[in-house]
């Protein structure tokens, strides 16, 4: 991969995005290992978490940047894919989270058997892909599915999410999190809402909320998949192309942090709590007390199929309007060329 043909184009600049999720991309970013990793070279590392231009900010959407990696949600991943992204997938994470269907005690709903004839508050922002939508109707439609319902059983009430300025809140923007649909529960505008990971935990257990199901106990892993698992690892197929050799060298640190996160548990807590804008506590309620151990890179064939499943998802709802094949999506090599060097190292 590092080849003297792949030397001749001149790169000056890299970009990344990440969501204020637990990620080893976010782990590496926080140590500024990526900013040490290129220095030699004089390439300068940019984040998409550092401007408020919103042409660029649409990038962490759309992927159009060039020289960009991205590590978050797979919604707006898979969304700028099949809108035709020129973006190659080469590494996936998985973390279960906390994906919660909540509802007020005095509601007497306590199992999702008892959603029947409930309305259900499904959030609808503004945006250009709707992840956090995506996001709830997929955990909406898992519930339901363990009772025998589906969401014809049910009531579906839009909740209109505002919007805030454009750039990254990491955590402690404009709204609580959760606000509008914790507003739509009190007043009785909806019986059920959804919400998930350590804020969403955190908000269930400052209102007082009953969990009704909790996504994440599901035995099998493709019904749990959502736009939190798995995480891709995304790069623009230009610069995999053209520089295979540094998608490999930012990979490399990526995966470092995997091998880093396993041996600092508290500091991973510690820095997945300032990533998600929450706190130790709740980090660990969201994600187990195991989640320094899954912070690891990899392209697991069940994780693919996960990936895939959710895919299909999307495109049955209407969140994508076209189809693709996932796993011609991915490009292994990278992947493959760390695993190897890092091998040569140990050896």
């Amino acid at each position: 991969m590092s080849s003297a043909s792949s030397q001749n184009t001149s790169v000056d600049t890299l970009w990344y995005t990440r969501c204020p999720v637990p990620t080893p991309l976010g782990l590496a970013a926080r140590q500024d290992w990526f900013k040490q990793e290129f220095q030699p070279d004089n390439i300068t590392i940019n984040t998409l978490q550092e401007t408020r231009d919103p042409e660029l900010l649409e990038s962490h959407y759309d992927h159009k940047l060039p020289h960009s990696f991205r590590q978050g949600g797979n919604v707006p991943a898979i969304w700028a894919r099949a809108n035709g992204a020129d973006t190659k997938v080469i590494g996936l994470n998985w973390v279960d989270e906390a994906q919660l269907i909540l509802a007020l005690p005095a509601s007497g709903i306590k199992e999702p058997k008892d959603l029947k004839g409930k309305k259900i508050a499904l959030p609808l922002n503004r945006i250009s892909i709707d992840h956090q939508r995506a996001s709830a109707l997929r955990g909406i439609v898992v519930t339901l599915e363990t009772a025998g319902l589906s969401t014809t059983d049910v009531e579906l009430i839009d909740v209109e999410v505002p919007q805030s300025a454009p750039g990254f809140s990491w955590g402690n923007g404009t709204r609580v999190a959760y606000a509008t649909e914790l507003e739509a529960l009190k007043s009785g505008k909806v019986d059920v809402i959804f919400t998930k990971g350590a804020r969403g935990y955190e908000a269930a257990e400052a209102n007082g909320l009953t969990i009704v199901y909790d996504v994440r106990h599901h035995p099998d892993p493709k019904v749990r998949a959502n736009n939190g698992a798995p995480r891709p690892i995304t790069v623009d197929g230009e610069l995999l192309r053209q520089r295979p050799d540094l998608v490999a060298r930012f990979l490399r640190r990526i995966v470092d942090a995997g091998d880093w996160a396993a041996a600092h548990e508290s500091e991973t807590v510690a820095y997945i709590a300032k990533e998600s804008g929450s706190t130790d506590e709740y980090v660990r309620k969201a994600y187990g007390n195991d989640i320094h151990l899954h912070q690891g890179t990899d392209l697991n064939p069940e994780f693919i199929a996960a990936l895939e499943g959710y895919k299909n998802f999307l495109l049955e709802w209407g969140f994508i309007k076209a189809d693709f094949d996932v796993k011609a999506w991915i490009d292994p090599a990278p992947l493959a060329e760390v695993l190897r060097s890092l091998s040569q190292k140990a050896a």
